[in-house]
């Protein structure tokens, strides 16, 4: 069995099918929000929920499993604590105005997207197709400066937006994913 030497890859590798995961979950968050365009506020915020919720568990799941393997694993956790603090916000405050959703989801995206552009940086060097993680994490950055660049239109007006980059995300994420389960096949021993 040849060695990996790339920790952080390692823990990628192992953890693909949580890549896909996230994957999933973004594409149904979007598809759930595109087929549903007279959705109301309420829902809209419960399923940002829950997406971002379960998207930040399957981030912190996964550098925890790692963190003894890499010394980047943290940036991992990071992405993850914000993914969970976003989705709780939604639960405990579901009442919110279409402004402060706009932002909420504008913040997060901000945040994601730096955090997984981060990421992408220090995979560079220990695996290819790193682009697929530095492409999600400019759409994220691109997709929350939008956000905030036009706040009068709300969040309402802005569902098929929200579930485009949603779908879009998750695809990136289920591709990563079956990359890193063909690097997992590559290294097994036959």
């Amino acid at each position: 069995m040849e060695k990996i030497e790339h920790p952080l890859t390692t823990a990628l590798s192992r953890a693909w099918w949580v890549l896909m995961l996230r994957g999933a979950a973004a594409i149904a968050f979007g598809l759930l929000t595109w087929f549903q365009p007279k959705i109301s506020l309420a829902t809209l915020v419960l399923l940002f929920g829950i997406y971002a919720v379960a998207d930040g568990g399957l981030a912190i799941w996964t550098a925890l499993s790692g963190r003894r393997e890499h010394d980047h694993w943290w940036l991992l956790l990071l992405r993850g604590v914000v993914g969970v603090a976003a989705g709780s916000l939604a639960f405990v405050a579901p009442g919110i105005t279409a402004l402060a959703l706009l932002f909420y989801i504008a913040v997060w995206a901000l945040a994601t997207g730096v955090l997984e552009i981060a990421l992408a940086i220090r995979l560079r060097k220990e695996i290819q197709g790193e682009w697929l993680l530095i492409l999600a994490g400019l759409a994220a950055v691109l997709f929350g400066y939008f956000l905030l660049a036009r706040p009068g239109e709300g969040a309402l007006a802005l569902l098929r937006m929200i579930a485009v980059f949603a779908v879009f995300f998750g695809g990136i994420f289920v591709l990563l994913g079956f990359k890193m389960r063909r690097f997992v096949k590559r290294m097994t021993p036959r």
